[in-house]
């Protein structure tokens, strides 16, 4: 094969790894999803008031996952072009600073990965802080501006302040009567929270795994000094508990950063007459209802992100790791 084919091969799969990871996460946790939407649509809306009106109503099962298929469509497609487009800048990004090294320093280079490689819980590229911070969020803000007309359908969906029947006649209504511009209402404020959050994500989970690698072998090496078997690559087992505890604390953090644009996102997106704009929106929830209610639904956004982000992460990696474990098996019977 080619080192063509190869590449193909592997963006290719990046793509469906991503689209896979996104639609798990995205039915396993839409009742998160819709409670966080409810909580932020008003500010005097509490979790637990939400809980209880919904577990009282009619088929409450259903209602707690309203809104999965553009969920769905939304998280699975939107983690589909995240992360093959992460992994496309990463990779780009990667060559050129191996490309600027000299020989000398690319071999040391070269000969530290290698070592480093078995003690590590990821194959993908490793950057440096700011090429992490700066990739995650242009894929990210790439990724959202797709995704934003399926986006505002999800969140309408989800609210108690619309009724619609199907993505069809969300689509006919929201055209109707806003035109295509109703398509991307709150696409500032996603922006604005999005891209910090992603490259903040990124970087926290990239050093999060660095640490707990190196601290996943340590442990390791001891366990094996005492037992005198041999030190070798940390296991499946150990990479994905070491992937998900760096997402849960990547996500926390991130999310911590990136409430107050989310709230003034749901609110664009559900109420766009009411509040116009990002600055109108901020301006608008401070007088009326004061900081507080750009802190709405953090509770149960950082939990969901925590969740959703590990979960997606985890099962994206596990899937790259395992396509990197076939496609040099196959290299090894070609040659």
């Amino acid at each position: 094969m080619s080192d063509g084919g190869k590449s193909r091969s592997s963006s290719s799969f990046h793509f469906f790894a991503g689209l896979g990871s996104g639609i798990l996460s995205a039915v396993l946790l839409q009742p998160a999803d819709l409670l966080k939407t409810r909580v932020q649509q008003a500010h005097h809306t509490t979790l637990l008031s939400t809980i209880r009106s919904i577990a009282s109503g009619p088929r409450p099962i259903r209602q707690f996952w309203r809104g999965t298929l553009p969920s769905t469509l939304r998280t699975g497609c939107g983690s589909a072009i995240y992360f093959s487009s992460l992994n496309a800048l990463r990779q780009k990004v990667a060559r050129a600073s191996l490309l600027a090294d000299s020989v000398a320093t690319s071999n040391n280079a070269d000969s530290r990965s290698i070592r480093n490689r078995a003690s590590h819980s990821s194959n993908l590229p490793k950057l440096s802080n700011t090429s992490n911070l700066l990739t995650g969020a242009a894929a990210r803000t790439w990724a959202g501006f797709l995704m934003m007309p399926i986006t505002v359908i999800k969140v309408r969906y989800e609210s108690s302040l619309y009724a619609y029947k199907s993505l069809f006649s969300a689509s006919r209504a929201i055209f109707a009567a806003e035109g295509l511009r109703g398509f991307f209402a709150g696409f500032g404020a996603t922006a604005v929270r999005d891209a910090p959050y992603a490259g903040l994500y990124v970087l926290f989970y990239e050093q999060s795994k660095k640490r707990l690698s190196a601290l996943a072998a340590k442990v390791k090496k001891t366990d094996s000094m005492s037992s005198g078997a041999v030190a070798g690559e940390l296991s499946m087992k150990a990479a994905a508990g070491v992937n998900f505890a760096s997402g849960v604390a990547a996500a926390g953090l991130g999310t911590a950063f990136t409430n107050p644009f989310d709230a003034i996102k749901t609110r664009l997106q559900l109420m766009p007459q009411k509040y116009g704009n990002m600055v109108q929106a901020a301006k608008l929830m401070l007088r009326e209802e004061g900081v507080s209610s750009l802190f709405d639904g953090l509770g149960i956004r950082m939990a969901r992100k925590a969740m959703s982000s590990a979960l997606a992460w985890t099962v994206y990696e596990e899937l790259i790791r395992r396509a990197e474990v076939k496609w040099k098996e196959t290299a090894g019977e070609v040659l």
